[in-house]
C-alpha cells in the first residue's frame, strides 16, 4: 500500500510541473485533463504526508524512550506515542479507503426522475415530498438544482418531475437514492384513519458528456408540440414544446418547461444521453451482478429500498437494515446520516472484494 501511496504521491507532483508547463496551458484538452486527475490525487496526497510526518513524529518519541529520562518526561512520552499511534492507524484505515476502486461517475451532475407509482393522488403527493426533500439536500451541499420537467396533478404533487441537481460528488451521494421508495402514513381525505401505502420511484443517472455518449443527429426523431399545463399566454399557442426520440433504442424524451423551443431541446438533449448513458451502464451492470453481487444499491429498480412511516416517524433503508425515528428531519433534506451508512457499507463491500 505505502508503495503505491508513494507513486501517487510522485505523480500529483508531476502534474503540479505539467500544469505549470506553458504548452500544457495553452492545450484546453490537457489542462482540463491534468486539473482533473491533480484534483482527484489531492485528498489522498494530503492524507499520506500527514501520514508520513506522524510516523516521523512516532519514531521520534520512541527514540526518546531510550534516553534517560525522568519519570514525568517518561510519562508524557508514553502518552504521546500513544496518541500518535492511534492517530497512524486512523490514517492508515482512511488511506485504504480512499485506494479503493472509485466509481468513474461519482463527481459528475446528475438527472433525477421521481415518479408516483402505486397510490394514486397519495404516490404523486409523496412524489412531491420525495423532490422537496432532494430540493433541501442539494442547497444544504450548496449544489444547483434545475428543474427539466414536471407533470404535476390537480390535488399537489408529481405523476413525474425530471431535474438536474449541479455540484462536485452530487452522484457520489445521490446514486444510492435509485430504487422503489415506500411511504405508509393516513391520507388527509382518510376519514376513518386507516394507513394507506403508497410508492415512487426515484431514477438517478449521471450526467453523460457529448465524448461519453456517441448520439447522432440521424438517430434523433425531433417531433415540436404545444404545451400543455401551466404557462401563462404561450400554453398551447407556440410549439415549443420538444419530443426526442432516439430510433436505436427506443428511448423517448418530452420536455416542455421552458417558453423557448431551443431551451427544451437543449434540457432534453441532456436527458436523453443521460438516458442512453444509463441503459448501457444497466445492462453492464446486470452483465457484472450475474457473477457477483458488489455495490448497494445496484440491481433492480423495482426493487424497495427504503420505507417511511409516518405514524411512527420512522424511515427503514431495507438495503442495509438501518432504521431512523427522524423521519420529519430526513423529508426536510437531512438525509446525510442515511447516506453515510450506505457509504460505508458499500466501502466495506469493496474491501472485502479486494481481500478475496
Amino acid at each position: 500500500m505505502l508503495d503505491r501511496l508513494a507513486s501517487l504521491e510522485a505523480r500529483y507532483d508531476k502534474l503540479n510541473e505539467l500544469l505549470s508547463d506553458p504548452e500544457v496551458i495553452n492545450d484546453t484538452k490537457k489542462l482540463r485533463e491534468y486539473s482533473k486527475e491533480q484534483s482527484d490525487l489531492q485528498e489522498v496526497t494530503t492524507t499520506y504526508r500527514e501520514y508520513k510526518e506522524v510516523t516521523q513524529q512516532l519514531s521520534e518519541a520512541k527514540e526518546m524512550l531510550e534516553e534517560d529520562l525522568d519519570d514525568e518526561m517518561r510519562e508524557m512520552a508514553k502518552v504521546e506515542i500513544n496518541e500518535l499511534s492511534k492517530h497512524q492507524q486512523e490514517l492508515e484505515e482512511q488511506m485504504r479507503i480512499l485506494l479503493l476502486p472509485k466509481d468513474p461517475n461519482d463527481d459528475k451532475n446528475v438527472i433525477m426522475e421521481v415518479r408516483g407509482a402505486a397510490g394514486g393522488d397519495e404516490a404523486a403527493l409523496f412524489a412531491g415530498d420525495l423532490f422537496r426533500m432532494y430540493s433541501r439536500y442539494a442547497e444544504a451541499q450548496g449544489w444547483k438544482m434545475d428543474v427539466m420537467d414536471s407533470n404535476t396533478t390537480g390535488v399537489g404533487g408529481f405523476k413525474e418531475v425530471v431535474f438536474m441537481i449541479n455540484g462536485k460528488g452530487a452522484y457520489s451521494k445521490l446514486k444510492y437514492e435509485n430504487g422503489a421508495h415506500r411511504v405508509q402514513r393516513v391520507p388527509e381525505t382518510e376519514s376513518g384513519g386507516r394507513i394507506h401505502t403508497s410508492t415512487a420511484t426515484v431514477v438517478v443517472m449521471p450526467e453523460a458528456e457529448e465524448v461519453e455518449v456517441d448520439v447522432h443527429e440521424k438517430d434523433i426523431r425531433v417531433d415540436t408540440f404545444a404545451s400543455s399545463g401551466p404557462g401563462g399566454q404561450s400554453v398551447n399557442t407556440t410549439m415549443s414544446a420538444v419530443r426526442l426520440t432516439h430510433v436505436p433504442t427506443g428511448i423517448v424524451v418530452s420536455i416542455q418547461d421552458e417558453k423557448s423551443q431551443i431551451k427544451n431541446k437543449e434540457k432534453a438533449m441532456k436527458v436523453l444521453r443521460a438516458r442512453i448513458y444509463d441503459k448501457f451502464q444497466q445492462e453492464a451492470q446486470a452483465e457484472y451482478d450475474q457473477t457477483r453481487k458488489s455495490a448497494v444499491g445496484s440491481g433492480d429498480r423495482s426493487e424497495r429500498i427504503r420505507t417511511y412511516n409516518f405514524p411512527q416517524n420512522r424511515v427503514t433503508d431495507h438495503r442495509i437494515g438501518l432504521t431512523i425515528q427522524k423521519l420529519d428531519q430526513i423529508l426536510e433534506g437531512k438525509l446525510d446520516e442515511v447516506i453515510e451508512a450506505l457509504v460505508i457499507e458499500e466501502q466495506a463491500k469493496k474491501m472485502e472484494e479486494i481481500g478475496e
